[in-house]
């Protein structure tokens, strides 16, 4: 076997979180799999994966491995794809990953269309809240609110975007109308959580100051989707992304509150949220992620 086939399966590896897993995938015995990882780290002369016999994990050397072999795969993915396809045929796959309710409502009408004009590109949307190794998890493009500052990754500003408290008129007629920050104790709160954690110590300012108010939540979900729908039908009120709901505030599905607590935070403050394109860094980006990145900032531009 290749160098470039050892680096191949070795991604394999990472990525099924085990010999036997990736084996399976790629129609290899687990005897086979042990021998080429054995011989991989023998070329090599370092120890690239941990093994136990329930899990592997990779050492550093493996871990700095991994990431310039994800390249390596990536490149010689969009090689092939170029000689058998030709310049003017995009194909090959397209993971992305987005925030729940922004992927459903923006990203994924978006890919479909893409995909209906370019049939040969095979994608994969990945919906959840929190922030993944894109590297790690072979993702090609990340949209994502917020700054992610990463030496490894290219981030590019795709919209400006800001956080605001809405409640829908129903709820409002029921519960009534903060009035200030401190109200909230006293109200029905919708909080997302993310890896295991409730988000709710909500961030405010006033006479110049950052306020920060730990609300009790009345319902608590993993998914920001769900969290608008419920603010939606009256349950609760909660902080969205502008983007997540500016068609419910247009229609007057939901209502803004405390906007004088809320707007006009800088860049640096926490309900100041960009909207961003994050992908791996690397010399030769495939044409379908290219492609779809402008097709994208079209669509956006067109709402």
């Amino acid at each position: 076997m290749s160098k470039i086939d050892d680096i191949a399966l070795f991604v394999a590896v990472v990525k099924a979180s085990g010999l036997a897993a990736a084996g399976r995938k790629v129609g290899l015995s687990p005897a086979s799999m042990t021998a080429r990882i054995n011989a991989l780290e023998q070329r090599y002369n370092t120890r690239l994966l941990t093994r136990t016999t329930r899990k592997i994990t990779l050492t550093d050397a493996g871990q700095k491995f991994y990431e310039i072999a994800l390249r390596i795969v990536a490149d010689m993915s969009e090689v092939e794809t170029v000689l058998k396809q030709g310049t003017n045929e995009l194909s090959g796959s397209l993971r992305i990953t987005a925030p729940s309710d922004f992927g459903r409502q923006f990203v994924a009408p978006a890919l479909a269309s893409f995909v209906k004009k370019n049939r040969n590109v095979k994608p994969c949307l990945y919906l959840n809240e929190g922030v993944i190794n894109i590297a790690e998890q072979g993702i090609d493009l990340a949209i994502r609110f917020g700054n992610l500052p990463d030496s490894n990754l290219i981030i590019k500003k795709l919209a400006n975007n800001r956080r605001l408290l809405c409640a829908s008129p129903e709820y409002i007629e029921q519960y009534g109308q903060p009035q200030k920050p401190e109200d909230l104790y006293n109200h029905r709160c919708l909080v997302l959580e993310r890896l295991g954690e409730p988000l709710n110590e909500w961030h405010f300012k006033e006479n110049g100051k950052i306020k920060t108010i730990k609300v009790k939540p009345a319902l608590i979900a993993n998914d920001g989707a769900l969290i608008r729908q419920w603010a939606v039908a009256g349950m609760g009120i909660t902080i969205k992304s502008f983007w997540d709901i500016k068609d419910d505030l247009t229609s007057g599905r939901l209502i803004s509150l405390l906007d004088e607590y809320i707007q006009g935070f800088h860049a640096s403050d926490n309900n100041s949220v960009g909207l961003q394109l994050i992908y791996p860094e690397r010399r030769y980006v495939p044409r379908q992620v290219k492609e779809f990145i402008n097709y994208f900032e079209e669509t956006l531009t067109d709402i």
